[in-house]
């Protein structure tokens, strides 16, 4: 990747031609005094779009799988509902 630094006057005049540059992969650092201040760098691509649904029928939940409530959780959470925590 090419790095290409130009002063805050050029890159003022010049700024359709820098985005091209950015564009094609340049990496643009703009510069104070030959300081540099800030770098002009593409906008990162979208994500692609996700689709709903596009794991239908590969997914199987087996009910032997699914573990019932265990009742001393259970349990264990009503006595701290009923304990006055203020």
């Amino acid at each position: 990747m090419t790095t290409l630094q130009v002063n805050i006057h050029a890159a003022k005049s010049r700024l359709s031609e820098l985005l091209r540059e950015v564009e094609a992969g340049t990496d643009v650092i703009v510069a104070r005094a030959g300081e540099p201040i800030a770098k002009i760098i593409p906008w990162p691509p979208a994500p692609p779009e996700r689709k709903i649904g596009f794991l239908d029928g590969q997914i199987h939940i087996y009910e032997e799988d699914i573990v019932g409530s265990d009742p001393e959780i259970l349990a264990m959470f009503e006595e701290s509902a009923e304990q006055d925590l203020f």
